[in-house]
């Protein structure tokens, strides 16, 4: 059990709107938040369930209704100095989270059912959550406050998530005469260090209130009784038990009751001494973390045994991390790889400084590497969960893999053979290794030799396009060689015409010969309008930038937009148009090996309103289309900086009138790479948005799922697109959607046709 002081997370006031509420819920990932009075009275608790009961409840759904409209009043708590025991009983069925309320009946803490993670400072800490890591500042200041204060600047540009320091009341820690002379050798060495570089109460805590006006989380290890006190009293994030005081069951107890977490080192113990401790930490309440670390300065790597972590998160039930003092800084990425949540090192700017820490810590530089590489390596660990294959691989797989297809024509209703069927490149349709599940089976359409078999072969039914009704203008994505086939069941209101750059050269007059009668009007042209997409890849791996600083590349992505434009006017005379068509433009913005700073961004952005500029937009509609944080290109993983975040994507549509086509599954992946509010985005982009692409996404480079198998919640974006952006067109931008005719878009429309 833990118990989050930190409520921030977890409270909305009654009188916010419900959409506030439902992103908490989403931010928080507790599913849960409770409402609160304006004095913090405790008022009822709101899952997303709750929300979707009182959508379901109501004919017109207003998200701006306030929160405790939907608010559940019969929920579970307790009071705030309920032993821990009394709230464990409380865990039951779906209960995760108890509020705890003191004598007034306030919000004071959150009892959270679990022990796998916890909240220090700004940061979640534990299983799920990125590697915390903490640079040990210690007694590295060797006395000075301006040289603590460096250091916490230092520590915070090289990446580390906290500081750390050390905070010793001498006459509560140390015996009488100790002072003396009538110690060891060791300890004389160390108390006399400590006799001209501790730093008392008062002046700690100014380097610390320099930590949190810098934006990083100070820690600190309490080595007496009185220094908790002092800490707890000043609402240190966390405090930070010494491996020496491991066994100084006395102190646990005293800082477990403060409910402060606790992270504690477990050097210099027996394993029944890790045991007898983590009893002592159960009993508190609190949450923990135990720290796996060799004691010796600087640790022999023999000794630093880290497969013992896996030992400790068994003994400890909780987050474990690695604490290291031995030289450089690959054993700490072992840890991570190992499972460690935390890491801490000490930090210098000098180890050649008088005390022994300097000769263990890291130089600035060496933690900024750390750090990245921490961060690489649990980006590569991902989870132990089945494989699946990543969007990248699967457009390789298309490319490269093969595929079954008809060796000949096939019948409607011929039971297919085995010489009905080869093995051919490329890997668009079923995998080889349904080559036994498709022979024997009754062909459901014919097939011309070539073609190829997909999913639906291998089923009695399949998706087809019907006439769909929506509140909007719909579409689907075409080319030239498909577009009749794949109206060919159904009349959409406009198609969206994906070029590839060789489409761009073609004579669009042969697919335009014979128009489908079901699709013409009474002048012999289409009754239907339609849209364009700027092609992203040319040939010689050229790849339109708009913002590129090269003015070669820059030029020539000019041109090809200009041939884009133009071709687009030439398609109009097939066409009913009211407006003109709408083009949707990749602008560029990307790099190859790394996101750009923000400050780098503007002087990007004034390349493409230059090179928007330059182009004749006579007769067409220039759009800039919202861009995901990794895009694909080129079989491979690269980085857009521009059209990500949704401010500075708003800031350029609004300076330079050009309007935006809003991709949703470009824009979900975006706020998760930016740790924003999807819903928020959605509020600022959809007044400065044109045309639609909806469609899924999951996780932060997750691009195009089927509608309802990613994150987006449908309903609350289907009635913020009503209220902002009523009528505007859209297409459902399915991966792959267009293969066995359509058949992703078909399920996408199904879909979509509840909600818009």
């Amino acid at each position: 059990m833990i118990i989050e002081r930190s409520i921030r997370p977890f409270v909305v006031y009654g009188e916010d709107p419900v959409l506030t509420a439902l992103e908490k819920i989403t931010a928080n990932r507790a599913r849960i938040v409770f409402c609160v009075s304006e004095h913090g009275l405790l008022l009822g608790s709101l899952t997303d369930g709750d929300v979707r009961r009182w959508i379901a409840a109501r004919p017109d759904v207003d998200l701006s209704r306030p929160s405790a409209e939907a608010m559940n009043t019969d929920f579970v708590s307790a009071p705030l100095a309920a032993a821990p025991s009394e709230i464990r009983r409380l865990f039951a069925g779906a209960v995760d989270h108890v509020p705890l309320v003191d004598d007034r009946g306030r919000l004071a803490a959150v009892a959270v059912n679990r022990n796998d993670a916890f909240r220090v400072g700004r940061r979640e800490v534990g299983t799920g959550h990125a590697t915390f890591v903490i640079a040990e500042i210690g007694n590295n200041h060797n006395g000075s406050v301006e040289l603590a204060k460096e250091l916490v600047d230092l520590a915070r540009a090289a990446g580390a998530d906290a500081v750390k320091f050390q905070l010793r009341d001498m006459d509560a820690l140390y015996r009488g005469d100790a002072a003396g002379g009538g110690e060891d050798l060791g300890p004389q060495y160390t108390l006399d260090l400590l006799a001209r570089f501790n730093l008392p109460a008062p002046r700690l805590l100014e380097v610390f209130e320099h930590a949190r006006e810098v934006g990083v989380d100070a820690l600190c290890t309490p080595w007496d009784l009185p220094s908790v006190d002092v800490l707890v009293e000043h609402g240190v994030p966390a405090l930070k038990i010494a491996s020496a005081d491991l066994t100084n069951h006395t102190l646990l107890r005293h800082a477990g009751a403060s409910g402060t977490p606790l992270i504690v080192s477990t050097g210099m113990s027996t394993e029944t001494e890790i045991r007898e401790s983590v009893e002592v930490l159960r009993s508190t309440g609190t949450a923990y973390a135990l720290l796996h670390a060799q004691s010796t300065y600087p640790a022999p790597f023999k000794d630093v045994n880290l497969r013992y972590l896996t030992r400790l998160a068994e003994l400890g039930d909780c987050p474990v991390g690695y604490s290291g003092h031995e030289r450089g800084y690959h054993v700490p990425l072992a840890a991570v790889a190992l499972g460690a949540t935390i890491i801490e090192k000490h930090f210098t700017v000098d180890r050649s400084m008088e005390g022994n820490d300097h000769k263990v810590s890291l130089l600035p530089d060496e933690f900024r590497a750390m750090v990245d590489r921490i961060r690489d390596l649990e980006e590569s660990l991902g989870s132990a969960e089945p494989r699946v294959v990543s969007t990248g691989e699967m457009m390789n797989r298309v490319n490269l893999a093969k595929s079954l297809v008809a060796a000949r024509d096939i019948a409607p209703g011929e039971v297919i053979s085995r010489d009905a069927v080869e093995v051919k490149s490329p890997g668009r349709g079923l995998q080889p290794n349904d080559l036994e599940r498709l022979v024997g089976r009754t062909a459901s359409r014919g097939l011309s030799a070539g073609d190829f078999f997909f999913r639906t072969d291998l089923v009695d039914a399949a998706p087809k396009a019907r006439v769909y009704r929506f509140r909007r203008p719909w579409g689907v994505p075409v080319r030239y060689h498909d577009w009749q086939r794949l109206v060919a069941d159904t009349r959409p209101d406009f198609l969206e015409f994906h070029f590839s750059y060789k489409d761009l050269d073609l004579d669009p007059e042969p697919w335009f010969a014979t128009l489908p009668p079901h699709c013409t009007d009474a002048d012999g042209v289409l009754g239907m309008a339609f849209t364009t997409h700027l092609p992203d890849l040319f040939a010689g791996d050229f790849i339109v930038d708009l913002a590129s600083l090269d003015d070669e590349v820059w030029e020539r992505s000019v041109h090809e937009l200009q041939r884009t434009i133009d071709v687009t006017r030439s398609l109009t005379r097939w066409f009913t148009l009211e407006d003109d068509p709408v083009v949707v433009a990749t602008m560029g913005g990307f790099t190859s090996d790394r996101h750009l700073d923000p400050s780098e961004r503007p002087r990007r952005y004034e390349r493409v309103a230059a090179a928007v500029d330059r182009v004749d937009r006579s007769g067409v509609r220039l759009t800039a289309q919202t861009l995901p944080p990794y895009p694909w290109l080129i079989g491979g993983q690269h980085f857009h900086n521009l059209f990500l975040d949704p401010v500075d994507t708003a800031e350029f549509s609004l300076a330079t009138g050009v309007p935006l086509t809003l991709d949703t599954s470009h824009t979900k992946l975006a706020t998760n790479f930016l740790g924003r509010s999807f819903a928020e985005a959605v509020e600022l982009l959809a007044p400065l948005t044109i045309h639609l692409h909806l469609v899924d996404a999951m996780g932060v480079d997750g691009e195009g799922p089927q509608v309802g198998e990613g994150e987006i919640d449908w309903p609350v974006l289907a009635e913020q697109l009503d209220r902002l952006a009523p009528g505007l067109s859209f297409i459902p931008e399915i991966w792959q959607g267009h293969v066995n005719d359509g058949e992703g878009f078909w399920v996408a429309l199904e879909r979509l046709e509840e909600w818009f």
